[in-house]
């Protein structure tokens, strides 16, 4: 048979569909997922790589009941059950993007600014536009697809600063029983007409959203504040007082992404020790806090991040793109801080999670440290979904995890199918791993699957 990660032939018309009445459904392939975090050892070294070649996947009502062996009977009542036979290709858990801008889409790929010039010249005029519950449905749609057909099945997503913007993503995402983590923007000053809010109705708009949408399904609300330079003093107050107010709820936000926003930050908060002291004060550092970039931290932030289990979510193609700078992932980790992975998609220019790990790899190494295709693998999987308490439902394939899933072929293109033929006869499979992880992107995925119905399909199986 020919091994169809190599025959691009296969390919057919991207198609998206909705969700669908439960049932029973049995994938074949090598399944690779995680047991534990890998860390920075060298790749023969790193524990927790579990690796399970020719194994069937076994998915009723949504969730996995088993993994075995594909030459094991599946047992007389599975006799009916649909066979999508996948033999030669990845079956890996979905991706979980922990930072990301549903409505950037209209600006990724925009031109030379660094953060603050491009928030001016690009983002704040794209966001405006979602004022119109039109725009918001349509985005949400769009945007959703759009993780879908790069393999991420759950994300942290910052909507704007309309109520509707937040309303449209969790509708979305509640159709088609997607874990999604989001909450209205929260910012009351310096942004244009359009896109500022006041403490009074934010705080109301997002009491309606905690009460209609987090713990329906598997939605979820995040306490959204923008940054601290576009919320007062008494707004930080009012978002903090969320945070503790409602259990259960994340909070989501930008820190020391760029040294001029540092700057900024500490000419309007002249009383706070830093950037993070001004989301500490307030209550809003705990468990479920996603901090996004975080470049520019000193070794108290980070006690502060390790004390309370917040997590910064590393953006690596918008810190290169943006110009912010280099995150040091392995000191972050060795000073006790979570990290995850994130697209940081408008700022980022893809929302393929591979592309960020090929690019988290040159920052490392720009550092002199290796970034491991495990820890990459393990950081947008299981681990995202530690950090995230979500671990009991996603990131990784064991019976009781919900089936959100996404198939990879190895290769696509004559470069990489070539590559991989090289890395296979090795026996290395960190070489193989590697390479894919490195040449692959969203043309290798064949499908996505959330909560076991098939959301996105590129090629057929075997």
């Amino acid at each position: 048979m020919t091994d169809p990660g190599t025959d691009p032939t296969t390919s057919t018309q991207p198609s998206w569909q909705g969700p669908s009445s439960s049932g029973r459904l049995v994938l074949w392939g090598d399944v690779l997922d995680f047991t534990e975090d890998p860390g920075f050892a060298a790749p023969h070294e790193a524990a927790g790589v579990r690796w399970r070649p020719d194994h069937a996947v076994l998915i009723d009502d949504g969730r996995v009941v088993a993994v075995q062996p594909r030459v094991q009977s599946l047992g007389d009542d599975w006799l009916a059950a649909p066979v999508e036979d996948h033999r030669g290709r990845l079956i890996m858990p979905g991706f979980i993007d922990t930072h990301v801008h549903c409505p950037q889409l209209d600006v990724i790929a925009s031109f030379g600014t660094a953060l603050l010039d491009w928030l001016n010249t690009y983002t704040f005029p794209a966001e405006r536009r979602y004022a119109d519950p039109t725009a918001s449905r349509e985005g949400a749609q769009r945007f959703l697809r759009a993780l879908w057909a790069n393999g991420t099945t759950s994300a942290v997503v910052f909507p704007t600063v309309h109520k509707v913007s937040a309303q449209a993503l969790f509708e979305e995402a509640h159709a088609q029983h997607m874990r999604l983590v989001t909450g209205k923007v929260l910012m009351d000053r310096h942004a244009p007409d359009g896109l500022r809010d006041d403490v009074e109705q934010a705080e109301r708009d997002c009491v309606d959203l905690i009460e209609q949408w987090h713990g329906k399904g598997r939605q979820s609300f995040a306490v959204t504040v923008r940054f601290a330079p576009t919320s007062t003093p008494a707004q930080l107050k009012m978002a903090g007082q969320l945070c503790q107010t409602y259990a259960g709820t994340y909070m989501q936000t930008h820190v020391a992404e760029n040294r001029d926003e540092v700057r900024w930050v500490a000419e309007l908060f002249p009383d706070a020790r830093s950037y993070l002291d001004v989301y500490d004060r307030d209550g809003l550092i705990g468990a479920r806090a996603v901090l996004a970039h975080g470049i520019w931290l000193d070794e108290r932030d980070r006690a502060v991040l390790r004390e309370h289990g917040a997590q910064i979510a590393h953006s690596p193609s918008s810190n290169l793109f943006l110009g912010s700078g280099l995150f040091d992932w392995a000191g972050a980790e060795r000073g006790g801080v979570n990290v995850s992975l994130a697209s940081d998609v408008g700022g980022g220019t893809s929302l393929s999670m591979l592309r960020n790990m090929a690019d988290a790899y040159k920052i490392q190494a720009m550092q002199g440290t290796r970034l491991t295709a495990w820890k990459a693998l393990f950081t947008a999987t299981l681990g995202a979904a530690r950090h995230l308490g979500l671990a009991h439902e996603m990131g990784h394939v064991d019976p009781g995890c919900m089936a959100d899933l996404a198939v990879w072929d190895w290769a696509v293109e004559p470069v990489a199918s070539h590559r991989d033929e090289v890395a296979k006869a090795s026996g290395n499979l960190h070489e193989r791993v590697f390479a894919w992880m490195t040449l692959g992107d969203e043309r290798n995925l064949v499908g996505t699957l959330i909560a076991g119905k098939t959301v996105y399909k590129t090629r057929t199986a075997a």
